[in-house]
C-alpha cells in the first residue's frame, strides 16, 4: 500500500519510495564519516475523514537533516486510541518499506542504532493510557522507539503537514 504512493519533499518534489531511498542513500554516502539516524513517524488529525501523514528523516547527527513525507485518507475513526493505533500501524509499515530499500546498501550500525519510530503520544494527556501498548507493538517488531517529547518525526515533522 505505502510502497504506490507518492513522497513529498520540501527541496526535490514528488517522489517514489525508491527515489526517497536513493535520496537517503546519497545524503549519507555524501559525509559518510558522520553519524546519522533514520527517524519515522506518523501525525493524524481527524474531521470528516482522517488525514495520516508518515514521515522519514535522515538526520546527519548535530549537521541537520533531509525528509520526505507523504498523505494518507480513511475514514474517520470511532476513538484517538484507534486513530493512533493506526498512526503506529502506518509507520511500521513504511519501517518495513523503507529497510527492504536499505538493507544490504548501508552500515549495518545505521540499521539498528540508528532507526527509530517515533510515536505522536506521551505521559502527559490522552494517550498516557495506552503509551505501554503502542511502545510494545513498536518494539515487538525490533524497532526502537521514542515517544513525546522526544518524537520529533511524529510530533513536529508529520504533523507541519497534516
Amino acid at each position: 500500500m505505502l510502497d504506490k504512493k507518492e513522497f513529498r519533499s520540501p527541496t526535490l518534489g514528488q517522489l517514489g519510495l525508491k527515489q526517497v531511498s536513493q535520496e537517503i542513500l546519497d545524503y549519507i554516502h555524501a559525509q559518510p564519516k558522520n553519524r546519522y539516524k533514520i527517524v519515522i513517524g506518523t501525525d493524524s488529525e481527524s474531521h470528516d475523514r482522517v488525514d495520516f501523514v508518515s514521515a522519514v528523516v535522515v538526520q546527519r547527527v548535530g549537521f541537520g537533516g533531509r525528509y520526505f513525507w507523504q498523505r494518507t485518507f480513511c475514514d474517520k475513526m470511532p476513538s484517538l486510541r484507534q486513530r493512533i493505533y493506526e498512526e503506529v500501524n502506518l509507520s511500521l509499515i513504511l519501517a518495513q518499506k523503507v529497510l527492504e530499500q536499505l538493507r544490504n546498501r548501508l552500515d549495518d550500525e545505521i540499521l539498528t542504532k540508528g532507526f527509530e519510530i517515533h510515536i505522536d503520544a506521551g505521559q502527559n494527556g490522552e494517550t498516557r493510557e495506552m503509551l505501554k501498548e503502542v511502545v510494545g507493538m513498536v518494539r515487538g517488531n525490533g524497532f526502537n522507539v521514542k515517544t513525546k517529547p522526544e518524537a520529533y518525526c511524529a510530533s513536529n515533522v508529520a504533523d507541519k503537514h497534516v
